[in-house]
């Protein structure tokens, strides 16, 4: 594992699920190496192994158990909680990071780091935040800011994605632009399907203006061009009869 990937750490979790679910997600966004803190019991039949899905091969089955105190010396530790009604004078959790915020400064830093996920009930406890590096907190309503563990994890992990994949280049989903030269014959064919439908002629030279600016802000694909034309060509047909 290179010393820019973050270990993620459990805190006595109750829940196998969500040890397993944690895997998973670690597995999906580069995470490797997992560490348990006062781990339940992860039965390779029992629920921790069902939700980790191919976490199952690698993540869980090399998970280390170990101790908190142990955590605090090895790494630069990152704590993770809910955002609360407290302000700036509890010092406790403030101040704090939102995950996009810690992918930003994990990206410039060297050095081993620990994230830490605390337990279900409860969380991190404030004795244990006191005691770690960084607090990390996702934002969210007011009227109900607590997230289930493996749900917090996940989403932690999925905004820190970047520090372990690097820009992830999303396949293009718009397709490629018009080539200039069939746009042009696209337009000759409006003139044309403006004639054959007897369009008002005082009105074709400003439709077709209307026409070309709409599609310059469209940036059509050749396959919608292509589609256009055929519903004009219908259209006429539809017309002659």
């Amino acid at each position: 594992m290179s010393e820019q990937t973050p270990v993620v750490v459990i805190v006595d979790a109750q829940t196998p699920g969500n040890v397993g679910t944690i895997a998973r997600s670690m597995k999906n966004f580069g995470f490797s190496e997992l560490l348990l803190v006062d781990p339940p019991e992860l039965d390779p039949d029992g629920e921790a192994y069902g939700f980790a899905g191919q976490a199952r091969e690698d993540v869980l089955p090399n998970a280390r158990e170990t101790t908190f105190e142990a955590v605090l010396e090895a790494y630069h530790t990152v704590g993770f909680t809910a955002v609360t009604n407290e302000d700036e004078t509890s010092h406790v959790r403030f101040p704090f990071k939102t995950p996009r915020e810690l992918a930003e400064s994990l990206a410039e830093r060297s050095g081993p780091t620990a994230l830490v996920f605390g337990r279900e009930p409860t969380g991190l406890h404030n004795e244990e935040l006191a005691q770690l590096d960084e607090i990390c907190a996702i934002p969210a309503s007011e009227s109900y800011p607590v997230l289930n563990l493996g749900q917090a994890a996940t989403i932690a992990l999925y905004e820190l994605r970047n520090v372990t994949l690097g820009e992830t280049q999303l396949p293009d989903r718009t397709g490629s632009v018009a080539d200039p030269a069939d746009v042009e014959r696209f337009h000759e064919h409006v003139a044309q399907f403006l004639e054959s439908i007897e369009y008002a002629p005082e009105k074709r030279a400003k439709t077709q203006r209307l026409v070309r600016r709409l599609l310059g802000r469209a940036k059509p694909t050749g396959q919608e061009l292509v589609t256009l034309r055929g519903v004009m060509r219908q259209a006429v047909t539809r017309n002659r009869e």
